[in-house]
């Protein structure tokens, strides 16, 4: 047995007799998380009475629900998280990892006595503003945007802008707040909180993202220990799933792994990274995990990196195609609104879709003040599956891998 399998077998998916005594101990006392999120705290940029909780839908309840009834949330089973081209039903897309998180993140939560309400609304709602074809689009929906405006597209911080602005439901400033600092390609061993005061300064860091990029995405910390349980419960959630993918796929064999547990690696770091968790933050006023943890979340990560996402994920198998439509597509619907062309898809499927979303809530779509990102809005918006036959009809000199689950011989 190679040490890497020597230290996974040490640790243990079972919390520790002393801190089980004591969560039985506090909860017979009745005892309350004081650095929990109290419905009580809850922010929101306007104060509409319909929005205002009851007895029977405090105010995180309120989040999740406006994120379930929006259009972007119905799209996520249109959006694939890894393997966009593969014919495979049992393959993972985004409105299965948004659950997961969710699951994982309340399981959590409900150990450390956390507000679960808050952590299902950030969790179901991270993701919002993911772009079609997983982080390989979100790459090219940046580039371009970078390259024409000098601002940068991240999908956390779209989620905000499709929360917030794109659809007017007035998310509370903790929701949102916990997707714009989700970001799970950023792993830290403990999540300190930012300390967010309110709207004015999230607006600023929200600034900060598009005209920072990186550098302000980096630094990003939750203002909440539920917004942390649901960052650190994403890395959790996909990368051992993204393992079980890449073999269902075809792309590895369950043996193809440095830890040898292939596809059962993500039950075991479900477990074992849940449980780590509880144990070194329970009362705590952060979130954190052990240096044994986080350094197996930083290994396993780059495996995933090495082998699935730059081999067999978009990345290695249709990049060039997926830049050059993503270029065309921008040019088009962009010379579409300097036009006003309102024959066009971008008025018919986006901005005339949305006019009428906002005017329930006495908002309006600025999309003249800035055509970039409308078209941005557009593109983000899109499934993979829409954005491929747009696409093809558009330009059909185009090719896209023709997807089909019978391959006849």
């Amino acid at each position: 047995m190679s040490s890497l399998q020597d230290s996974l077998m040490s640790m243990t998916d079972s919390l520790s007799d002393e801190l089980v005594a004591r969560m039985e101990r506090d909860r017979s006392a009745g005892w309350k998380n004081p650095h929990r999120t109290d419905d009580a705290q809850v922010k929101r940029r306007f104060d509409r009475p319909k929005d205002r909780s009851s007895i029977w839908r405090p105010p995180f309840v309120r989040d999740t629900e406006k994120i379930l009834h929006l259009p972007a949330y119905n799209r996520y089973n249109g959006k694939t998280q890894v393997f966009s081209f593969r014919s495979n039903d049992d393959l993972s897309r985004r409105g299965l990892h948004v659950q997961l998180v969710a699951r994982i993140a309340r399981d959590i939560g409900y150990a450390l006595g956390l507000n679960c309400d808050l952590i299902e609304a950030i969790g179901l709602g991270h993701d919002l503003g993911h772009t079609p074809f997983g982080h390989a689009g979100e790459r090219c929906l940046n580039d371009i945007l970078h390259a024409r405006t000098g601002r940068h597209f991240f999908h956390n911080v779209h989620s905000v802008r499709v929360m917030d602005q794109l659809y007017g439901r007035n998310i509370s400033l903790q929701t949102l707040d916990g997707a714009l600092t989700h970001n799970g390609e950023y792993e830290q061993r403990v999540f300190e909180l930012s300390g967010l005061t309110g709207f004015e300064e999230f607006d600023r860091v929200v600034e900060s993202c598009y005209t920072e990029g990186d550098l302000a995405i980096g630094h990003l910390r939750p203002a909440t220990l539920e917004g942390c349980v649901v960052r650190i419960s994403d890395i959790i959630a996909y990368v051992g799933r993204d393992r079980q993918d890449a073999i269902e796929a075809g792309l590895l064999q369950e043996d193809a792994f440095e830890d040898g547990l292939g596809g059962g690696y993500n039950s075991w770091i479900l477990s074992r990274a849940s449980v780590d968790i509880i144990e070194h933050s329970y009362g705590k006023n952060r979130i954190e995990m052990s240096e044994g943890l986080f350094a197996e979340i930083r290994r396993a990560k780059a495996e995933n990196y090495e082998k699935i996402y730059r081999s067999g994920g978009v990345e290695g198998e249709r990049a060039d195609v997926l830049a050059r439509a993503f270029n065309l597509m921008y040019e088009h619907f962009l010379g579409d609104l300097k036009a006003e062309d309102r024959s066009s898809y971008i008025f018919r499927h986006h901005i005339d879709r949305l006019e009428q979303q906002l005017a329930r809530y006495g908002r309006a779509y600025a999309w003249r003040a800035d055509i970039d990102q409308t078209v941005v809005d557009y593109i983000a918006s899109m499934s993979d599956g829409y954005f491929t036959e747009l696409a093809t009809k558009l330009f059909p000199e185009l090719h896209f891998p023709r997807r089909t689950y019978i391959n006849e011989r």
